[in-house]
């Protein structure tokens, strides 16, 4: 079965408060693949790849965040790519 693979953008209060080490945490517990990294416009970026219940559930979980986070929203796109495991990547 081939993976689904989304690009997310993450806004809102989502740096300086452990967002991309919760969401790491989120993807791997859903057995998610892919990255995610803090851009320098102040969002969040990632991009996600794995069967749809998983990814929908983990799209959900980033539209919340962790305690400490206020996310005003989060843009979802269809993407390509192939992942191992799960990082958090430098800011770009």
């Amino acid at each position: 079965m081939t993976a689904l693979v989304l690009h997310l953008r993450i806004q809102g209060l989502v740096q300086g408060v452990s967002y991309r080490w919760n969401l790491v945490q989120a993807a791997r517990q859903r057995g998610v693949a892919g990255w995610v990294r803090n851009r320098h416009d102040g969002s969040v970026e990632a991009m996600i790849a794995g069967p749809q219940a998983a990814l929908d559930d983990l799209v959900a979980w980033a539209r919340r965040g962790p305690p400490g986070a206020r996310v005003d929203r989060v843009d979802v796109e269809p993407a390509q790519g192939s992942f191992d495991g799960f990082e958090q990547r430098p800011s770009a």
